[in-house]
């Protein structure tokens, strides 16, 4: 008799244990998602470009033309001369590691 009360007991823990379980793995339908309260509300921000203050409007204005890609940037012709040499400077230490231009 008293080995089927023991059995019981633990029978009972057992389905109360995973009762509990199962009622702790999902949160409740009114629980607002953590990735929703993390979300911070820009208010004023700095400009990625320059650093400048900016207000929300100006910075989602910003981001959203940063994030659109363009096809072609006008540079000055120094600059891109300039630019070229570079690469071709990079190109030839990669060649000739030792040669300092």
């Amino acid at each position: 008799m008293m080995n089927k009360l023991l059995c019981l007991g633990i029978g009972l823990s057992f389905v109360g244990l995973v009762g509990v379980q199962a009622g702790l793995t999902l949160p409740p339908p009114e629980d607002i998602p953590e990735e929703v309260l993390r979300n911070e509300i820009i208010l004023e921000a700095r400009s990625p470009l320059d650093g400048e203050l900016l207000t929300a409007a100006e910075y989602a204005e910003l981001e959203e033309k940063l994030s659109q890609p363009q096809a072609f940037i006008d540079l000055d012709p120094t600059l891109e001369q300039l630019i070229l040499l570079l690469h071709i400077r990079k190109t030839i230490n990669t060649l000739i590691p030792f040669a300092n231009f």
